[in-house]
């Protein structure tokens, strides 16, 4: 085994590309998006160095084109299920003991393999499964993705540095250790980098995982897997199932192994999958760690000292980029009633302007929604502001699924801080408006505060600093990131940790430290060098 302390490249953030017309990368990604729109592949179960094909498969379709197929996707069984945990717990032993800067090295592979010969191809699968255009793909498939293994192999180091203070005759020392069983990761169909990350940094700190992707995002999984492979990652680390989610989760939350959990998803979910856990808590090993990043139903609020155009520009771009799929993206507007008619008419103005349509058109801002149920619940809401005395459509409005799932950016404008929309998350392009008379901004930001059963991101524009700071202060419970003149979306790794807490989650701050440590279980070592040998201290006499 190699000798040293050893230190790591220092990470840097991965730029990101323009795709502007001309630009080599832009004739890459169309390029590599025709290519794997008209071949289709067959995804089998990763279950430790076997591909297991079980017969039984669903298709993956495009939002945006959903009768068109680019591949298939294989269903586990319990029996599969079964069988990756026994993966993952026969490669523990082997994965737990390879040096740290040998695990390192794989991720910080993959990093490279991203930023170089698969960046076209896993950005062209986000466009073309999830419907992202090439920008999102970019800032997701790409860099974050990037971002997240190169940082956290940085974090790792700087946990693996922190030490207990020693004297001559003592030496206290610390080691890390992975979790004592398996980890079971589950990851959403809304970022790429998401879906590699939950599993990869818990396999960085030497755990072994048991992986269950979205049914949605299956496709740009296929090139993660193929990267972390060709990085040199070992079978049996990271094995991969797909299948009815409660079966699955069931069947590894029985299991006496079963060490912890890192899930992104709806709050529901996550509160189901803890209740499971603690139903069976007598049934463990270790008490599992839970780690959950879930809803949110995300805020600005503005005050009348704001710029007009910085409202407009980060409302559009926060409520209806990638068409409102991020956790994080703008739903509740609270704007003051002297700078709302430049307001709408900035609106107006700008969503005139967006193009709706195929990721593959790279004019195009807004592409479709997920899938069928999104749609059709969105559909429901819109359908209902039209019709409610408390609410109108006032920008948008209008869908179409014959094709694919498209929503058109919808701007609701309503009379009630608590209508339906402006509590609910609804994950799609619909951004609620409520406008507040200047007097009233203290009590509008304490309404802001308790509308929600959700902490995860917020944003206040303002040229006031005393604004600024009450905002910052009152709004303290109510984001686990909160935006200064910004957009609410858009968390880099490494420069704002995200997370948030009430029902958006345990804010362990993904893109951080704080992340890496849930998933090592610390052991102290204290080493006398001159040990006693009488038992009497000097007090006795």
């Amino acid at each position: 085994m190699l000798k040293g302390f050893f230190n790591v490249p220092k990470p840097v953030n991965e730029p990101v590309k323009s795709y502007a017309p001309g630009t080599p990368e832009r004739e890459a990604v169309l390029a590599a998006y025709r290519k794997q729109w008209n071949e289709k592949i067959d995804m089998p179960l990763y279950i430790g160095a076997e591909r297991i094909f079980t017969g039984a498969t669903r298709n993956m379709t495009p939002p945006h084109a959903h009768q068109h197929v680019v591949g298939t996707y294989h269903l586990a069984e319990k029996s599969h299920v079964e069988q990756a945990v026994q993966a993952a717990l026969n490669a523990r032993a082997a994965w737990v003991d390879l040096a740290w800067e040998q695990r390192a090295a794989i991720f910080l592979k993959a990093a490279e393999l991203i930023a170089g010969p698969y960046r076209a191809r896993i950005n062209a699968a986000t466009m073309m499964a999830q419907s992202k255009t090439v920008h999102q793909a970019e800032i997701d498939a790409a860099c974050e993705l990037i971002d997240f293994l190169r940082f956290n192999v940085h974090f790792m180091t700087q946990i693996y540095a922190d030490q207990p203070g020693s004297d001559s005759v003592i030496w206290n020392r610390v080691e890390y250790r992975p979790l004592e069983g398996f980890v079971y990761a589950i990851t959403p169909f809304n970022f790429t980098a998401i879906a590699a990350n939950l599993p990869a940094s818990a396999a960085m700190m030497g755990n072994t995982v048991v992986w269950k992707p979205s049914d949605h995002q299956v496709f740009s999984a296929k090139i993660i897997l193929d990267v972390f492979e060709e990085a040199g990652l070992p079978a049996g680390v990271i094995n991969v199932v797909f299948g009815d989610p409660v079966m699955i989760t069931d069947t590894l939350l029985s299991n006496p192994h079963f060490a912890g959990i890192h899930y992104t998803g709806s709050t529901f979910v996550f509160k189901e999958l803890w209740k499971k856990v603690g139903e069976n808590i007598h049934t463990y090993k270790t008490y599992p760690r839970i780690v959950g990043e879930t809803g949110g139903k995300d805020f600005i609020v503005v005050h009348p000292s704001a710029d007009v155009d910085q409202v407009v520009a980060n409302s559009l771009r926060g409520a209806f980029e990638f068409q409102g799929q991020k956790c994080s993206a703008a739903s509740r507007a609270y704007f003051p009633k002297s700078l709302w008619p430049a307001i709408q008419e900035g609106m107006k103005q700008s969503l005139a302007t967006m193009k709706m349509g195929s990721p593959e058109d790279l004019s195009n801002f807004i592409t479709a929604v997920i899938h069928e149920a999104s749609f059709d619940k969105l559909v429901s809401y819109i359908e209902r502001a039209k019709t409610d005395a408390d609410a109108e459509v006032l920008f948008g409005g209008n869908y179409d699924k014959s094709v694919g799932y498209f929503v058109e950016p919808t701007v609701i404008l309503t009379s009630n801080p608590h209508y339906v929309t402006m509590e609910t998350e609804l994950f799609g392009p619909v951004l609620t408006v409520y406008i507040y008379d200047d007097a009233n901004w203290e009590s509008t930001l304490q309404l802001v505060n308790d509308t929600s059963e959700y902490a995860l991101t917020g944003a206040v524009f303002a040229q006031d600093r005393y604004s600024i700071a009450q905002a910052a202060n009152v709004l303290k419970d109510a984001a686990g990131n909160f935006y200064i003149n910004d957009k609410p979306t858009g968390a880099v790794v490494g420069m704002q940790p995200f997370g948030g807490a009430r029902a958006s989650g345990t804010n362990d701050k993904a893109g951080s430290m704080q992340n890496l440590l849930r998933w090592v279980s610390p052991r102290t070592i204290k080493e006398t060098f001159v040990t006693p040998t009488d038992y009497r201290y000097p007090f006795l006499g």
